[in-house]
């Protein structure tokens, strides 16, 4: 009887008779390079909080130095080496500040003109953007570019010929005239940002619109604004504190009447110098403000700036 030959497997086995795991051998590649991909996005992170933190320092320090500041005694404002933290705390500085002849009427007046800066750029800013970016034509590229270039002049150059302009027509030391002042600065950038908001949005939302009977001035306001509404913080918010920061136009074009706290913080001095516990005071108050304006709008800024992240 004849005995079918035996199949040698030898090379199926390993040095120790167990057979060799294929499948693990190939995945093991795999799986050192999930565990490398892993690391690399640890690092990253890792980076980019201590960026971050390195970012928090640099804005946060001043702020919270002027903050220090402003309980300080005058003292302990001239102190060398200049210290931190206050010897003495008072509150001082805030009654003095805030005592002043003017300054109440300043915050109300750089209120007035923040806004009616604010609503102004926003009433020309968005039928601007949203022409250029719906009917795309070379000249709309070129006037965005125009209009940008614009704010390469420096503000000095026109602040006189606008404050010439505004006597001239009745408008001197107004709230409305700086706040038209302030337009032209904030103008140019609020086309800019709501043209690349409105580009983010896709044409076929106000297609649909338009077919179930909306005109286009209705499909703009019923659809696309909805749509924009957090890009439209964002622009506000930007026009609001161009206007509320602003120095120059405020002391070009005011006077007593209309004067904003910017220059009224300026004025703060005495015949032995500079009234820094006043100054640090009344500007951390003039703070207060557009730090609660921000965080109530902080998921319309969060909306407006991961606008157009993800299109489709």
């Amino acid at each position: 009887m004849t005995t079918a030959p035996t199949t040698q497997r030898s090379d199926l086995r390993d040095s120790r008779g167990s057979r060799p795991n294929r499948l693990g051998n190939i995945l093991k590649p795999r799986r050192y390079q999930a565990e490398g991909l892993e690391a690399s996005k640890r690092s990253t992170r890792a980076l980019l909080w201590a960026l971050l933190a390195v970012a928090m320092v640099l804005y946060g320090f001043p702020f919270l130095y002027l903050l220090l500041t402003s309980f300080k005694t005058p003292l302990d404002t001239i102190a060398v080496p200049p210290t931190i933290l206050p010897d003495t705390w008072t509150l001082e500085n805030y009654i003095n500040a805030l005592g002043r002849d003017g300054v109440l009427a300043s915050i109300i007046n750089s209120t007035q003109t923040a806004v009616i800066s604010t609503i102004l750029s926003l009433v020309l800013a968005v039928p601007a953007a949203y022409g250029i970016t719906r009917y795309k034509t070379p000249s709309g590229r070129v006037f965005i570019m125009a209009a940008l270039v614009t704010r390469m002049v420096p503000p000095v150059a026109i602040g006189i010929p606008l404050a010439s302009m505004m006597s001239s027509v009745g408008l001197a030391d107004t709230p409305i005239a700086l706040a038209i002042a302030h337009t032209t600065i904030s103008l140019p950038l609020s086309i800019w940002l709501m043209a690349s908001f409105f580009e983010a949005v896709p044409q076929e939302l106000e297609e649909a619109a338009t077919v179930d009977g909306c005109s286009r001035l209705g499909a703009l306001w019923r659809v696309v604004i909805p749509v924009v509404s957090g890009g439209i913080a964002v622009t506000a918010i930007f026009a609001f504190l161009a206007s509320w920061n602003e120095f120059l136009f405020a002391l070009l074009m005011t006077a007593i009447r209309s004067q904003t706290t910017p220059v009224v913080i300026a004025n703060f001095q005495t015949q032995f110098g500079l009234d820094w516990g006043s100054m640090t005071a009344l500007a951390a108050v003039y703070s207060v403000p557009v730090i609660i304006l921000t965080l109530l709008l902080q998921r319309k800024i969060v909306a407006g700036m991961t606008l157009g992240a993800v299109k489709g």
